[in-house]
């Protein structure tokens, strides 16, 4: 294996996918060299075959290695780069870290298309439809009950950064641009989230990039 991976993204305005494993990498230290690919234009679609077997980003390169979604990216990481710190070292604790990390990436179906991500937006709270609001407040639970838990132990969901946090951190952007109401518990993890430094930097970026031309989207 390289000692630096590479880790394929798309335009961090919009790539939601992208900041998981993008942010794992960061937060934890871990030294890559970043490819961008701007979402929906004629080079994303000309390049992304030559790095993506599904023709989606992320993508992480590791010599021979590609892995090409967020969740298996992380796991990667986790097991090749960072010695299993990326998730709670109890086991039952693990467990349940690892079911809400896979519940974010197969569910919230209703949340992702009302509240699609755009870094840079910031609008009123738009009307949400009942399945919508049920997935907010399901994040608001999950939320609340890992800090309940765990709020001895750090601000982080499991007390410490994990792959939890970086699966939920676009949720956290998303909850900002669409100025989603939330209780106590719920709004100090954003505010925990959205200070942190390497996130800082990925919306600094933001700022420099080009508008999608055919729509706002969210992968």
């Amino acid at each position: 294996m390289t000692s630096s991976p590479t880790l394929v993204i798309g335009s961090k305005n919009y790539s939601s996918w992208s900041l998981r494993a993008w942010l794992l990498l960061r937060q934890f230290d871990v030294a890559f060299t970043e490819i961008k690919l701007p979402l929906d234009t004629p080079e994303f679609y000309a390049r992304i075959g030559d790095y993506s077997p599904a023709g989606r980003v992320p993508v992480l390169i590791d010599g021979e290695v590609r892995v090409w979604d967020s969740l298996a990216i992380c796991e990667y990481a986790n097991e090749c780069f960072l010695d299993g710190r990326a998730w709670p070292a109890d086991r039952t604790t693990r467990a349940w870290a690892r079911a809400i990390s896979a519940e974010m990436h197969s569910g919230f179906t209703a949340l992702r298309a009302a509240l699609p991500m755009n870094c840079r937006k910031r609008v009123a709270t738009p009307p949400l439809s009942v399945e919508a609001q049920r997935d907010v407040e399901r994040v608001a639970a999950i939320w609340r009950e890992a800090r309940e838990r765990h709020a001895g132990e750090g601000p982080f969901l499991f007390g410490k950064f994990s792959i939890a946090d970086a699966m939920y951190a676009p949720v956290v952007l998303r909850f900002i641009s669409y100025a989603i109401e939330l209780d106590a518990s719920a709004r100090a993890y954003v505010e925990t989230i959205a200070a942190l430094p390497a996130l800082c930097d990925w919306l600094a970026e933001t700022v420099t990039e080009p508008l999608a031309v055919l729509h706002e989207r969210s992968v």
